[in-house]
C-alpha cells in the first residue's frame, strides 16, 4: 500500500553533501500547502483517494475478466471445412497433457504465491539504513507485492480477454475438427458450403458446420476455437511475466553501462535516508595505484591526462558483473515452463502450429507490456516497481501533466514510499533554491533547506568531471 509521504529526489551532486536528520524538516507546515507539496506530492487528507484509485484500476481488471468469460462461452463463428483436409483430421485426445486446471494453476497461481513470498522475504534487501523504522520496511514491502499482483493481473486478463474474443471472431477449426465432428457422409449434398458443387463425393468440396452429427455443443463447439491458442497466450502472460519479475527482483540482467550520474543512494531502498559516500580517491584505488616511483620525469599535463583515462577505464570495466548462473536457471524456468505448455497444444492435436505461435505472442506482449506499466526497466531500475500516483492525479493528469506521480513544472519530485518529510535541494541549473521564497526545495516560504551546503557552480563542475569514474567508486 503506498504510504503518505512526500520527499524530493536526491539530486546527483548530493554525494558531497551531508544530509541533515529527519528532524530537522520543519514540521510547521501544511501538508495541504502547496508550497510545500508543489501539487506532485500526496497531501496526507487524501490517502482514501489514491486508495480509491487503485481500487478502481483492480475493478476494471475483473469487470475484463468477466468480459473474457462471456466472450469464452458464446458460440463461435464455424468456418466452412472440407472433409479431405488432412490437417483437420486428426484424433480426439481424450486427456490432455496439460488440462485448463494445470495451466491455470501454472500460469495464474503459481505466479501468484512466488511473487508473494519474493516481495515478503526479500524485499526490499539489503539497502535498507539501519533504524529505518518497521513499518515503512512493510509498507514497501506490500506496496511491491500490490504492483507484482497488479502486473500479473493486467498481463493475463488482457491476454484472456483478446485471446477468447479472437477465437470465437475467427471460428477456426481445431486439427482434431473432423473426430469432434462425426460427419455425415450420406447427406453431403445438403450441406456443401462451396467447391465443385456437382461433384459425386467430397473431394473438392466445402461443408458447412451442420454436417456434423456430434450432439455435445461442448465439444463441437470447441472444436472451431484453434486460433489464437488460449494456453500459449495465457503461458506466456503468466509465466514470461513471473521471468521478468524474478530477474528484476534479483538483479539478473546483461551486464550494461549505469546511466550518467548513478550513484548507488540513487538506487537504495530508501535513497533520503541513505548518506551518501564520499567518492574514493586515486590512491585509493587499487587499479590506479603507483607501482613504483617513475623512472624518468612526465609531463605534468601528460600525467593528469593519464590518470583521468586510467579512472575512465578503471569506472567502465567495474561499473557491473555478470549475476550467477544459477539465479539466471531460477528466472528462465517460467518462461521453459510456458514453453512446454504451449507445445503441448501441437502434440495434444489442440491447434495448428500458427495458432500456437500467435498465442504464445500475445501473451509476451501483455507480459512484456504489464510489467514495463508496473516495473522500472530491468537494467536499471534495481528491481523496484514505480512508486504510486499523486493523490490530485490520482484519477486525472490532464493535457501536459508529465507524469502522474510529479509536476516537473514546480520542481517537486517525490518519493512516493518514504514515511519520511526530508528535504534536499534541486539540481542548481534547473531549480536553484532561493532563500526568500523557498522555490525549489518543496519548503514553505522562508525554510532553509536540509543540506549543509548549498551547491555553487564549482561543484556542479566538479560533479561532471566526477560521472565519468563515480563507478570506481562503487569497489
Amino acid at each position: 500500500m503506498p504510504d503518505e509521504s512526500v520527499v524530493p529526489l536526491i539530486p546527483p551532486y548530493s554525494n558531497r553533501a551531508s544530509i541533515t536528520p529527519v528532524s530537522s524538516f520543519p514540521t510547521n507546515g501544511n501538508m495541504d500547502d502547496p508550497g510545500l507539496t508543489g501539487g506532485g506530492g500526496r497531501r496526507r487528507g487524501k490517502t482514501w483517494v489514491l486508495a480509491l484509485s487503485y481500487a478502481f484500476d483492480w475493478l476494471i481488471l475483473v469487470i475484463c475478466g468477466v468480459v473474457g468469460y462471456i466472450l469464452g462461452k458464446i458460440s463461435p463463428n464455424m468456418r466452412p471445412f472440407s472433409l479431405q483436409d488432412p490437417d483437420i483430421s486428426f484424433p480426439f485426445t481424450v486427456k490432455e497433457t496439460v488440462p485448463v486446471w494445470i495451466a491455470v494453476v501454472a500460469a495464474v497461481i503459481a505466479p501468484i504465491i512466488i511473487i508473494a513470498i519474493i516481495c515478503l522475504v526479500f524485499v526490499p534487501g539489503a539497502t535498507v539504513p539501519r533504524g529505518t523504522p518497521r513499518d515503512l520496511i512493510w509498507k514497501r514491502k506490500l506496496w511491491e507485492l500490490h504492483m507484482g499482483w497488479l502486473g500479473l493481473g493486467l498481463s493475463v486478463i488482457a491476454s484472456w480477454l483478446i485471446t477468447n474474443g479472437m477465437k470465437n471472431m475467427f471460428g477456426k477449426p481445431r486439427p482434431d475438427l473432423l473426430s469432434r465432428c462425426q460427419p455425415d457422409l450420406a447427406n453431403i449434398a445438403v450441406h456443401i458450403a462451396g467447391g465443385i458443387a456437382n461433384s459425386t463425393n467430397s473431394e473438392g468440396v466445402l461443408v458447412f458446420a451442420s454436417i456434423c452429427t456430434n450432439t455435445n455443443k461442448y465439444i463441437l463447439d470447441d472444436g472451431f476455437r484453434s486460433y489464437p491458442s488460449g494456453h500459449s497466450s495465457s503461458a506466456a502472460a503468466g509465466l514470461i511475466y513471473l521471468s521478468l519479475f524474478i530477474a528484476s527482483k534479483f538483479a539478473i540482467t546483461i551486464p550494461f553501462f549505469a546511466p550518467a550520474g548513478y550513484t548507488d543512494a540513487a538506487f537504495a531502498a530508501f535513497p533520503s535516508r541513505t548518506r551518501a559516500n564520499v567518492t574514493k580517491t586515486a590512491a585509493e584505488s587499487y587499479e590506479l595505484q603507483n607501482r613504483g616511483p617513475s623512472s624518468s620525469p612526465v609531463d605534468p599535463s601528460l600525467q593528469k591526462q593519464l590518470a583521468q583515462h586510467s579512472r575512465t577505464v578503471a569506472a567502465v570495466r567495474r561499473q557491473a558483473a555478470a549475476p550467477p548462473l544459477y539465479l539466471l536457471f531460477i528466472a528462465v524456468l517460467p518462461f521453459f515452463g510456458a514453453v512446454f505448455i504451449a507445445s503441448s497444444r501441437w502434440f495434444d492435436f489442440r491447434h495448428h502450429g500458427f495458432d500456437i505461435l500467435f498465442g504464445f505472442f500475445i501473451g509476451t506482449v501483455t507480459s512484456f507490456f504489464a510489467f514495463r506499466y508496473y516495473h522500472l526497466p530491468i537494467s536499471q531500475g534495481a528491481g523496484w516497481a514505480w512508486g504510486p500516483r499523486s493523490t490530485d492525479k490520482a484519477f486525472w493528469g490532464g493535457v501536459g501533466s508529465y507524469s502522474y506521480a510529479t509536476d516537473r513544472a514546480l520542481g517537486t519530485y517525490r518519493s512516493g514510499d518514504e514515511e519520511e518529510a526530508l528535504d534536499t535541494i534541486e539540481r542548481a541549473d534547473s531549480f536553484p533554491y532561493r532563500r526568500d521564497t523557498g522555490t525549489g526545495t518543496g519548503l514553505g516560504t522562508g525554510q532553509a533547506p536540509s543540506v549543509r551546503k548549498s551547491p555553487t557552480m564549482e561543484d556542479e563542475r566538479e560533479h561532471v568531471q566526477d560521472t565519468a569514474y563515480r563507478g570506481a567508486s562503487r569497489s
